[in-house]
């Protein structure tokens, strides 16, 4: 995007919450009007209409939380977020992306996830950056490379995992400011955030933080390290403060799933300034991974009812792995919609899996999203017709295996290389016994008779797509 029609769009902005603050009821419709105009496809037209009807009744809990950010967040960090991740990235950016995707053969994704370091102040229980060991580092220069060739094809959403990704303040604050039109998340376990660095962050506008939490104090340390919870919790306080986009990040499992999907924890965490909150199921990922710690069925599904019931009444924006598969055509991984791009440089499908063929030190970034593994989860994608059994690793067993095997994807993991055969295995039980629990879910779901015409389009295209870019 030129600088001349970011700066353009940014007054535009700018000047339309000046005037949503003075009327926030009468003004807010005026911005929908403005971002809407972006939208020249309108792909999102399902969504200004809920939203048109929300910003009428002051009611709602998402009225509430409008004014939650209205009020709490930095005019700057704001602006920052609707330019950059509603216009740039979600409007704009999309509609690149399809286009690229049609022209190339291959998915374009919408965010990519990278690791600036494998190293970390922590070595949390079932956290896959601890098997990667401490001396892996991606570079500036390459992530620059990631950002830029990434905005060459429509995606300006990038997100840090690691490791500890604040390891590298400094690193990531360049490529904010180098990249001002792109929106960056990065995941932390926020001991390294002090009052400094947030001054820095509220200056820069463009990145945002998903805290780590595990619901108590006594959980968080048990995974954490002791003293971990009181850490964070003063992170949240400065963020706060300095009015810096935020929102927490949990690892549901067997042992916490109780309080982290409680109206008490929910609660705690807006009262902090959590704008968003991410749920993760524990993946076995790992040699020594504790497959006790998976996600039991009842209370995956629990999830599935709390997460509504929450969207429903109160005024924080949460995501749901993998219970909202169902929103997105099943798993997003392999470039369909995300990839993942680990501190050695290898591009994987997701997170989680950590099997690759390429390496974005060696080739460019489309050149990586067209290697064997990410065809063959396109070929494959969704992985069940059941769009609440959306993971080909923890919900379809030994459906990873049979990728990896066929595509020839080497792990990634360079201390400890896992068997896929092994790490399937980890998964196969839970995966017959959640097939049950989302088969009955399945029947009722609302979602159900509005996807099921559009599984075997999608699947064709993508048959298409891949077939042009084999032949090519």
């Amino acid at each position: 995007m030129g600088a001349v029609k970011e700066k353009t769009q940014e007054i535009a902005i700018k000047q339309a919450l000046k005037e949503i603050r003075k009327n926030p009821k009468e003004n807010l419709p005026k911005l929908l009007q403005f971002v809407e105009k972006f939208d020249k496809e309108g792909m999102w037209k399902k969504q200004y209409d809920f939203m048109e009807e929300v910003v009428s009744n002051p009611e709602n809990n998402w009225y509430q939380y409008i004014m939650g950010m209205l009020n709490d967040i930095d005019e700057k960090v704001l602006e920052k977020f609707i330019c950059n991740f509603i216009v740039n990235s979600a409007i704009k950016g999309i509609a690149k992306t399809n286009e690229v995707k049609e022209r190339e053969g291959c998915g374009i994704p919408w965010a990519i996830v990278m690791d600036p370091t494998t190293a970390c102040n922590m070595k949390c229980t079932g956290c896959w950056a601890a098997e990667y060991g401490k001396s892996l580092n991606l570079g500036l220069e390459t992530m620059d490379k990631i950002v830029t060739q990434g905005k060459e094809l429509g995606t300006y959403w990038y997100l840090f995992t690691g490791g500890e990704p604040l390891v590298k303040k400094e690193e990531i604050l360049t490529l904010c400011r180098k990249h001002s039109d792109c929106i960056f998340v990065a995941f932390t376990n926020a001991t390294l955030i002090d009052e400094e660095f947030a001054k820095q962050v509220r200056e820069v506008g463009n990145l945002s933080f998903s805290i780590s939490v595990e619901g108590t104090e006594e959980s968080t340390d048990a995974r954490r390290g002791k003293g971990t919870y009181q850490k964070v919790m003063k992170a949240m306080d400065i963020l706060k403060k300095e009015g810096i986009l935020f929102g927490f990040s949990t690892c549901d499992t067997s042992q916490n799933a109780e309080y982290v999907l409680s109206e008490e924890y929910l609660d705690t965490m807006i009262a902090k300034g959590c704008k968003y909150g991410w749920y993760f199921n524990y993946m076995p990922v790992g040699c020594d991974a504790a497959v006790e710690l998976i996600t039991k069925p009842e209370q995956r599904e629990e999830m599935y009812h709390k997460l509504a019931e929450y969207r429903r009444t109160k005024p924080i924006f949460t995501i749901d792995f993998w219970n909202d598969g169902r929103f997105v055509g099943g798993c997003i991984a392999g470039g369909k919609h995300y990839m993942h791009i680990n501190a050695n440089g290898d591009v994987e499908p997701c997170v989680f899996i950590h099997y690759s063929n390429a390496n974005i030190k060696d080739m460019d970034l489309l050149d990586t999203l067209k290697q064997p593994i990410f065809r063959e989860y396109q070929k494959n994608q969704p992985f069940h017709d059941n769009l609440l059994r959306p993971c080909p690793l923890l919900d379809n067993s030994g459906k990873l295996a049979e990728m990896v095997h066929k595509c020839g994807a080497h792990s990634t993991d360079l201390l400890h290389p896992e068997d896929v055969d092994s790490l399937c295995a980890k998964c196969q039980k839970i995966s017959k016994e959640w097939g049950k629990t989302a088969d009955k879910l399945w029947e009722t779901d609302p979602r159900r008779k509005e996807v099921e015409d559009k599984i075997p389009k999608e699947r064709e295209e993508a048959k298409k797509r891949l077939a042009k870019l084999e032949n090519s």
